[in-house]
């Protein structure tokens, strides 16, 4: 398993019940998780005293009970590296801390080759991968089918003082602007994606992980530089193993590229209890 184990802002403190118990900077939040299936074994005063609890909904969804006053957002920094946090109506805070594993292996990958890297951030989200992939020096194409979230994005390269590294920010379809890039004859050194589950583009598209990764996958190939650096994939679908990412990598860039594939989970570490939660998966070939 890869462990985020280097954050100094963000602690996840203890989990049990179906749920987390995280500080962000300063502020201590409570949200549920589906991989919590083991009991709390101590509700100290930290759980019973949160700023913000998440709690679902029997008929779906759910709410935050502000327990205590909070700002509309403020900032917590990995290194470096700097994040807007907010949270939003779906529990999520804007940051997926386990995504620091990935962060670091990138920007080690970016400094080390020693030349030019063109990276492509598909279905980016709030721009972790795009902030680490400058913050190493790339340039970086940033892509997802969120207003929203490509807005966020921006705000975090600006709070990590990056706004004059060249980085473009598209707000489409991640398939389209693929295929568009492929017409143009447009090539990438770097390829990122975090695909959802289910999603739609802007314009009604539909997206499934299961029937539409693959294909995907293939056509990313045809934007691949000829001296390529990294393909990373992430995933959060449940029940999809590391292996089938690793699977997918060697039947479509390893047929092409030389390099080394692996894959596993992404984890955090419990400071409580000192075990492991996982968080999701990913797949990386790598030259």
């Amino acid at each position: 398993m890869y462990v985020a184990q280097d954050w100094k802002d963000y602690e996840l403190l203890d989990t049990g019940d179906g749920d987390k118990l995280e500080r962000w900077g300063d502020v201590i939040l409570r949200r549920p998780d589906p991989q919590i299936i083991w009991p709390l074994k101590n509700e100290t005063d930290t759980w019973r005293n949160v700023h913000g609890h998440y709690s679902r909904s029997s008929a779906g969804g759910g709410q935050w009970d502000m327990k205590k006053a909070i700002p509309e957002r403020w900032n917590i920094s990995y290194g470096k590296l700097k994040f807007h946090i907010k949270p939003t109506n779906f529990k999520h805070t804007g940051l997926f801390p386990e995504q620091a594993v990935n962060w670091r292996w990138m920007m080690d990958k970016i400094t080390a080759a020693k030349r030019p890297i063109k990276v492509l951030n598909l279905f980016a989200y709030t721009g972790g991968a795009t902030v680490a992939a400058a913050y190493a020096g790339a340039e970086v194409v940033h892509v997802d089918a969120a207003k929203g979230m490509v807005q966020w994005a921006k705000d975090n390269i600006q709070l990590s003082g990056l706004q004059d590294r060249p980085v473009r920010f598209i707000t489409d379809d991640v398939f389209k602007f693929v295929q568009r890039e492929q017409r143009r004859g447009n090539k990438y050194d770097a390829i990122i994606m975090d695909p959802p589950s289910y999603g739609r583009g802007p314009g009604g598209e539909m997206w499934k992980l299961e029937s539409s990764l693959y294909p995907f996958i293939e056509s990313c190939m045809e934007i691949m530089s000829d001296n390529p650096l990294f393909m990373l994939i992430n995933s959060y679908t449940t029940g999809i193993s590391p292996t089938v990412l690793s699977n997918m990598l060697t039947m479509t860039v390893s047929r092409k590229y030389a390099g080394k594939i692996s894959s596993g989970e992404i984890g955090l570490p419990i400071s409580a209890s000192g075990l492991t939660l996982p968080c999701g998966i990913l797949g990386r070939w790598e030259a």
